[in-house]
């Protein structure tokens, strides 16, 4: 099934992303759970699904702190999507891996800026709920917590990882993964070469292209992409290929643009990957 994220347009409400995904033609949504309680009202977003006539089929939880109403710590972040998927019908909830570093801005007047990355102590609790919980979970609540590896940063000549628990490795370790293609790309890693080496793991898909900017339209970047989706035909995904893109991609604004983006996109999916 080819589903698209609302945090593709996160700048729109949830009920205006719903019309425009089920007009373009897409099997579903996955919901990106932020600080607005449209996005965590599980009665709300049964009404939008309905109203649309588009299933959410994925959730994904809040990956930052302070969001009003619901706890701060990452494992209750968590458990909190996980009943809200359960909630309004939804199998998978994307979570990201413990946090490594935080940046550190300091502003010194008039003129000097400094930006750093500092460790942060390792989170030990949502590191070894990750490791040891998420099959539990499952079985309880019939909900599947898939971890998405995520992208490298730029640090002067070079990349490093804010994240703990996310290369290769470590990844093989979860029971399911969500596997982003633009993150993969920031690495400058071969994009099959790293599926194939997770393949076993993966049951959700976030696609987008990358140019040098990260979740972009599935044909503008460096990707071949076209070539990744008949990879995952000829093995049998049977998971949710999520396209998850960024608003200024898809000429978010203009109605008219983001439909005609939106197709395309959709398009793309049916033509590499099948129905």
């Amino acid at each position: 099934m080819i589903a698209l994220s609302t945090g593709s347009l996160f700048t729109y409400g949830i009920a205006r992303v719903a019309r425009l995904a089920a007009s373009a033609g897409f099997d579903g949504l996955e919901i990106m759970v932020d600080d607005r309680w449209d996005t965590r009202d599980p009665a709300y977003l049964a009404e939008v699904s309905r109203g649309a006539a588009i299933p959410i089929l994925s959730l994904h939880a809040p990956f930052r702190p302070g969001i009003e109403g619901w706890a701060g710590d990452e494992v209750d972040r968590l458990t909190r999507t996980v009943d809200l998927a359960r909630q309004v019908g939804a199998r998978t909830v994307v979570a990201h891996p413990p946090v490594r570093y935080r940046w550190l801005a300091l502003r010194y007047p008039p003129f000097i800026n400094l930006s750093a990355v500092t460790p942060l102590p390792r989170r030990t609790r949502y590191r070894r709920w990750l490791l040891t919980e998420l099959e539990a979970l499952r079985a309880g609540t019939g909900v599947t917590v898939a971890v998405e590896n995520m992208p490298g940063h730029r640090l002067g000549p070079g990349l490093i990882d804010l994240f703990d628990l996310n290369e290769i490795g470590d990844l093989a370790r979860f029971p399911a993964l969500t596997f982003d293609t633009a993150h993969i790309a920031t690495w400058g890693v071969d994009l099959e070469k790293a599926y194939q080496a997770v393949a076993d793991r993966v049951v959700h898909v976030h696609l987008s292209n990358y140019n040098g900017r990260q979740h972009r339209l599935p044909h503008d970047g460096r990707l071949d992409l076209g070539d990744f989706l008949a990879l995952l035909r000829r093995r049998g995904f049977a998971g949710v290929i999520v396209v998850e893109l960024e608003p200024d991609s898809m000429g978010a604004g203009d109605d008219v643009r983001v439909h005609e983006r939106l197709v395309q996109a959709v398009t793309f999916c049916r033509e590499h990957f099948g129905r």
